[in-house]
């Protein structure tokens, strides 16, 4: 494996040497290359050097595993998929299983939309063929699931179906038999991890009216104070600064809540 700079240097912003020598598929778009990169935008290439492989993806308040599963949530959830090849392998390099990818993406269609699920599916399958990952490492389609916690999930049933039963009753049951009855349960993501995914989710498509909800369910999960606000610092390069401060007071607020 190559050392992280030298992989970063060509999966951040550029396209990797592994790609390089790959032909995109028929309808695909490679990534540019460094140097065309540096022919076209010579700074991009410097703040990429200096603060991307130098800094971010070296920082202790979030491991790399969990920095490729929140790059790999995002440019899913913003239907980017040039960089997700090499994102996919960066995470698989980083201690993501495949299972966990297969996981991510099921998740996404039902936060971020069907469309942007099914248009990671190529990216996803060239990374698994070319790796060897076949049918027997990813989850199952149905399966034991993770114990439900009934109280809580009746509070959050009955407070949904008050707020929206009349106006939207088939958002509520679905909302209710598909994602926390059901996706939600899916033993091939931690809870923690499926947290992740889905704060990151939020924060890079700018829908700050959903974090609260998410991010305490997060944190009550196991995510820290500490690693939510480096997935605000991360996503800043990856979702752009608007997105990343948009959230900010929204992120803000629940942990001195917590606090408190």
């Amino acid at each position: 494996m190559r050392t992280l700079a030298a992989t970063l240097i060509s999966l951040c912003l550029f396209a990797g040497a592994a790609a390089a020598q790959q032909a995109p598929k028929e309808g695909a778009t490679a990534m540019p290359k460094s140097e065309d990169v540096r022919a076209v935008a010579p700074a991009l290439e410097s703040y990429a050097q200096k603060f991307v492989v130098d800094d971010l993806w070296k920082r202790p308040g979030l491991s790399r595993r969990d920095r490729g599963i929140v790059t790999v949530a995002a440019l899913i959830a913003r239907d980017q998929t040039v960089e997700l090849p090499h994102y996919l392998a960066l995470a698989l390099d980083n201690g993501v299983k495949p299972s966990e990818i297969s996981e991510i993406i099921t998740h996404l269609a039902f936060y971020t939309g069907w469309a942007n699920a099914m248009d990671a599916i190529p990216a996803v399958r060239e990374v698994f063929e070319s790796r060897n990952i076949g049918a027997d490492q990813l989850p199952p389609a149905t399966g034991p699931q993770l114990p439900l916690d009934e109280a809580a999930e009746k509070q959050r049933a009955t407070r949904v179906g008050e707020q929206f039963g009349q106006i939207t009753p088939s958002l509520v049951q679905y909302t209710t038999d598909a994602l926390f009855r059901d996706l939600w349960l899916r033993p091939a993501l931690a809870p923690r991890d499926r947290s992740l995914i889905t704060v990151s989710a939020l924060i890079a498509t700018g829908q700050v009216a959903q974090i609260t909800y998410h991010l305490n369910r997060a944190m009550n999960n196991g995510l820290t104070r500490d690693e939510a606000g480096e997935v605000l610092g991360h996503l800043a390069f990856y979702a752009g600064w608007p997105n990343a401060f948009s959230a900010a007071p929204v992120i803000k607020d629940v942990i001195e809540k917590r606090a408190n």
